[in-house]
């Protein structure tokens, strides 16, 4: 059936028949194929998929930013219609029709150069205003976004503002221009869920204010239901499927749809296993979701658990930090980003501390480990105070607490082989006879994590997110530690990837009887994986309790607001 005249200039984009082809050495790659998709004003596409889809290259080849031929090859139609009614545009003109919404706003932002500056530059480039004019237009319409302070934040440098404030600066960026369309390409992955709600719905009213058009690329499906109108299913490089939001959400058809749905942590149940993608692709789903679901850990005396003490006792935990001082040194201004927590954990349990960003969590984590100073208060291991241990003490103790950290590729080192990565605390603490007695427990404890013996020499550029991280969890377990603090260790993966790593830390968990410390501000992954539940607030402990009790009767209202907060299909 052919489309009506209003239907097509209703249309604000109209993709036919993209691909897209990255040259490497003589040899033609396909990142992109076949898609054809478009955007309606007023509407918001959502694109679904794994990192590695093709959702970014296809929105990267709307905006033309892709590499110039012949390092990269685009074929097909991009038809953009600014203006209801208004003729096509055949060369989109980024930032004055189209604009987009990266995902990280800090590697975005000019990080020498004051934010609002930053977006009067945008508009100066592609409208004669004077600068008087740019810059009431730009706090007008920092206040639209709903910055707290806007004459104050045009004139702060990006790293003086929060996350959140830097994201509704990037959006302030993305429409001072009054664009067509709007890309916004994950940019609420890295965020709390109260941020990223405030974010979702800032975009809802401003699309429904100026009429714009919006691609949300993301790959949570509990966001996309919050915002998206249409839905595309990116798999390998095509759209597997397509429809309204509700159709593709609560009546997937392919099994890639159903396994990035299933593969999310469910809230109002605890699986033992989460199916993964892989199982739905394969057919093997009804093998995985055999297993039983976990029972709650029943709530431990404080006093004592299974082994009659603590593996760790914290108690009057401050970390002060100085924000201003003197010329001769002394300190003017503090911020106590850890004030008087007091928590135990027990051997072979997984304790969740959960919280916004800002709260304390990772300096928590950090003190308890000696990464970092303390101002007050005593840390326990085994019943020893960690601060009255000598340096020989201290180094032995090293081997059994390790982190994981949040980011595996700023936390490996680019210049080492994976396998030599692994191999290292090994070499440190003089663990095994030599090298090779060595090379052989790091063989096989990467099968173990699902890393082929046949990447031992190959470096960490080579490695997808998931799979670098498992090479992290590697480098912490090969020690054998008692105590694993895991920081935010999931919070960047796909939901997908998520789902096997969190998987392959309850079966070592299992196997080994690792007890873990799991730092996270995502409320559905803290519920599968937890059994006690801390929930954290500038710097405090204001509720804690098992997993299962603590999301069916939350008691404080800060429990009770990051629950209502969260996105859910």
């Amino acid at each position: 059936m052919d489309e009506s005249r209003d239907e097509i200039t209703d249309k604000v984009l109209e993709v036919k028949h993209l691909q897209v082809e990255f040259v490497h050495d003589g040899e033609p790659h396909t990142a992109v194929k076949d898609v054809s998709f478009d955007v309606c004003r007023g509407r918001t596409l959502g694109i679904v998929g794994e990192s590695g889809s093709g959702k970014s290259v296809s929105c990267l080849a709307v905006m033309g930013l892709l590499p110039p031929q012949p390092r990269c090859r685009v074929q097909g139609s991009i038809t953009l219609r600014p203006e209801p009614g208004g003729g096509a545009v055949s060369t989109i003109e980024p930032g004055a029709h189209v604009s987009m919404i990266f995902q990280e706003p800090m590697t975005s932002l000019n990080p020498v150069q004051r934010c609002g500056p930053q977006v009067m530059e945008m508009l100066l480039a592609h409208e004669k205003v004077p600068h008087a004019e740019a810059r009431r237009r730009v706090i007008e319409l920092f206040e639209e976004v709903m910055l707290p302070r806007p004459e104050k934040i045009f004139s702060s440098y990006p790293h003086e503002i929060s996350g959140g404030q830097k994201q509704r600066v990037m959006i302030a960026m993305a429409l001072i221009c009054h664009p067509a369309l709007v890309i916004a390409d994950e940019p609420t992955t890295a965020l709390d869920v109260t941020v990223q709600k405030a974010i979702l719905q800032l975009l809802r009213t401003l699309q429904k204010k100026y009429n714009i058009g919006i691609i949300f690329i993301t790959h949570d499906l509990g966001v996309i239901a919050q915002i998206a109108d249409n839905v595309a299913v990116m798999y390998k490089g095509q759209i597997v499927e397509r429809g309204p939001a509700g159709q593709v959400l609560y009546h997937p058809q392919h099994p890639y749809t159903k396994g990035l749905l299933a593969c999310r942590p469910p809230l109002d149940s605890r699986p033992k296993r989460l199916p993964t993608v892989k199982d739905y692709l394969e057919n093997t789903v009804a093998e995985s979701l055999a297993e039983p679901e976990k029972n709650a850990a029943p709530a431990l005396p404080p006093d004592g658990d299974k082994d009659g003490t603590p593996l760790l006792r914290v108690r009057n935990l401050d970390v002060t930090y100085a924000l201003e001082t003197s010329l001769l040194g002394k300190v003017k201004k503090t911020l106590k980003a850890v004030d008087g927590i007091s928590f135990d954990i027990y051997r072979g349990e997984t304790v969740g501390l959960v919280g916004e960003s800002g709260c304390g969590k990772s300096t928590l984590g950090r003190a308890i480990l000696q990464l970092i100073g303390r101002s007050a208060g005593t840390v326990e291991f085994e019943g020893r105070p960690l601060d009255r241990l000598s340096r020989s003490e201290r180094q032995a103790l090293r081997r059994k607490m390790q982190i994981v950290f949040q980011d595996p590729y700023s936390s490996l080192n680019p210049r080492i082989t994976i396998g030599q990565a692994i191999l290292e605390p090994l070499r440190c603490h003089g663990l095994c006879a030599d090298d090779r007695e060595r090379r052989g427990r790091v063989l096989s404890l990467m099968q173990q994590v699902g890393l082929s013996e046949e990447w031992f020499d190959r470096y960490p550029h080579e490695f997808s997110g998931g799979q670098r991280q498992r090479v992290c969890i590697a480098r912490a377990l090969v020690l054998q530690p008692e105590l694993v603090v895991c920081d935010e260790s999931v919070s960047a993966l796909d939901v997908s990837v998520q789902a096997q790593v969190l998987n392959l830390l309850n079966d070592l968990k299992e196997q080994y009887g690792y007890t873990y410390l799991f730092i996270t501000h995502d409320l559905s992954v803290v519920k599968f994986i937890s059994d006690r539940i801390l929930v954290m607030q500038q710097g405090r402990i204001v509720e804690q309790g098992p997993s299962d009790q603590l999301f069916a009767h939350p008691q404080h209202p800060y429990t009770q607001h990051l629950l209502a907060a969260l996105p859910r299909l």
